[in-house]
């Protein structure tokens, strides 16, 4: 059995470490805002529990690295917070950029909604790994093109993309649907792609992929 199938429930969230010893907690931290106190938490149970590294990934978190398995379970009750999901397969993340509360970019409120998504998907088990964006204008500060789902804003609307993703065979994301009005019937196309990714896709294919295997036009008749 694999190191990481032998954490109990309690120390799940936990990511074994390249040296096979030591784990990397990453608390989840929606689209991320993060306050002070949280950052406070942070830092102590970093110190308490000697990480070797306090790490901004690329998902908007804060990890912590290099902690010993025995410790797991009680970072994560001084901590306080719940876990990220950074494994598995589910929606792993969900990244905004500031959008109209603080760019002065920004033609959407990518930000407001990128933290409706989190509440909605984060962790949700879907087919594969599926991470998704927000973006408050054209220059997709949250990297959209490699976003499973990802929406970018306009000043006519909401763009939603689909099927982008960056692994060892990158895929750009394909534009599904143009000048979505309202946040709401954003939120109403992803449930729709998100409901028919769960029912058509095969286990670990990500959305570009079936994208590519059934054609982006089987998928824009189902949503639009």
């Amino acid at each position: 059995m694999d190191e990481q199938e032998k954490l109990k429930d309690g120390e799940k969230g936990a990511v074994l470490q390249r040296d096979r010893q030591t784990y990397a907690v990453a608390p989840h931290i929606p689209c991320g805002v993060v306050t002070p106190e949280v950052l406070r938490k942070v830092a102590d149970v970093a110190e308490k529990y000697n990480a070797a590294a306090i790490k901004l990934t690329s998902a908007a978190r804060i990890a912590l690295v290099g902690l010993q398995k025995d410790d797991i379970d009680r970072a994560w009750a001084d901590l306080g917070i719940k876990p990220g999901h950074a494994v598995g397969l589910c929606v792993r993340s969900v990244k905004a950029c500031p959008g109209t509360a603080f760019c002065r970019l920004g033609q959407q409120d990518s930000l407001g909604l990128g933290m409706k998504l989190d509440e909605t998907y984060h962790g949700m088990e879907l087919p594969s790994k599926t991470k998704m964006a927000v973006s408050g204008c054209i220059n997709q500060c949250a990297e959209n093109c490699i976003k499973d789902i990802a929406l970018y804003g306009r000043k006519n609307g909401w763009v939603l993309t689909v099927g982008g993703k960056g692994t060892g065979k990158p895929r750009l994301a394909d534009t599904l649907v143009e000048d979505i009005p309202t946040d709401e019937q954003a939120l109403e196309l992803i449930a729709k792609v998100v409901d028919f990714y769960r029912e058509n896709a095969k286990k670990h294919e990500r959305i570009g992929s079936m994208i590519d295997r059934i054609g982006l036009d089987k998928l824009r008749a189902a949503v639009v």
